[in-house]
C-alpha cells in the first residue's frame, strides 16, 4: 500500500468547541500518538483526507507533512464518523517507521457463486494479521465458487499475501456453505414464530366484554334481591 503525503497542522485549541470550529473550516481533528511520543494534536484536510480513506480503506498509510517539518510517516488506527451526518469527525494516527511490522484489521471479502441451491453465510467480517507498514493489504478475499453444501472455510484456510501473517485464531470459522432454505421452510419459520402468541383484544371487544360483564353482573344482583325477597 503507497503511502498519500497529506497537510497537517498542530492544533492549540481543544475541547467540544475547538473541535467544531475545526470541523466548520473544512478540517478534521486528529491525535498523533506511537513510538514513545508525546501525543501531537492535528487538523487534517477534509476532503484530502477523505479520498485517502475511500481509496485505501481503513488502515491508510499517510506521510503526515506537519507545519511544513520533515514528514512523518503514520497509519491511520480510528476513524470517527457522525452517526448522522456523513462526515468524519475525528482520527486517531500511529506514528510508524519504514521496515517495521504492525498488526491491522483487514475486511474479509467473499467472492464467486457457489452450487445452486445453497447459501453462503459470514461468520467473521475481519481478521488481525501482521504485515510490513508499507506492504498492508486492503483486504483478504476468499472464493466460494462452485462449493458445495457442508463447506466450510476457517481462518487458517485463507490465502494471505507474502509477508502478511495471520493473528486471529486459526480455528476461527469465517464462511460457511449451507442449504438454502425452501418455501416450506419459510412458511413452517412464519408458523413456529406465530405459535403461542396471544394477540391483544382490541378497543371495539374491550368495550364489549365490559358491557356483557355489567349485563351479567345487573342480572346476578336481581337474581340475588329475588333469593333474599323469598
Amino acid at each position: 500500500m503507497a503511502q498519500t503525503r497529506i497537510p497537517a497542522e498542530t492544533r492549540t485549541e481543544f475541547g467540544k468547541g475547538a473541535a467544531r470550529r475545526t470541523r466548520r473550516a473544512g478540517k478534521i481533528p486528529a491525535v498523533l500518538y506511537g513510538h514513545g511520543t508525546d501525543p501531537v494534536h492535528l487538523s487534517l484536510p477534509s476532503l484530502q483526507f477523505a479520498a485517502v480513506v475511500r481509496e485505501q480503506g481503513r488502515n491508510a498509510v499517510l506521510e503526515l507533512d506537519v507545519d511544513g517539518a520533515q514528514p512523518q510517516l503514520a497509519l491511520t488506527k480510528t476513524v470517527v464518523v457522525h452517526p448522522l451526518r456523513p462526515y468524519i469527525e475525528h482520527v486517531d494516527l500511529l506514528v510508524i517507521k519504514r521496515g517495521e511490522k504492525v498488526e491491522v484489521e483487514l475486511d474479509v471479502v467473499v467472492t464467486g457463486e457457489a452450487a445452486p441451491g445453497s447459501l453462503v453465510t459470514q461468520d467473521l467480517n475481519t481478521v488481525l494479521v501482521e504485515a510490513d507498514v508499507l506492504n498492508i493489504p486492503e483486504n483478504i478475499e476468499i472464493s466460494v465458487e462452485d462449493a458445495e453444501i457442508g463447506t466450510q472455510y476457517f481462518a487458517k484456510d485463507l490465502k494471505l499475501p507474502g509477508g502478511v501473517e495471520l493473528r486471529t485464531d486459526e480455528e476461527y470459522l469465517v464462511v460457511q456453505v449451507v442449504a438454502a432454505p425452501t418455501e416450506e421452510d419459510l412458511e413452517a419459520e412464519v408458523d413456529t414464530e406465530g405459535a403461542g402468541v396471544v394477540e391483544e383484544p382490541s378497543d371495539e371487544e374491550r368495550a364489549a366484554e365490559g358491557e356483557s360483564d355489567s349485563a351479567e353482573g345487573s342480572a346476578d344482583s336481581e337474581g340475588d334481591s329475588e333469593s333474599s325477597d323469598k
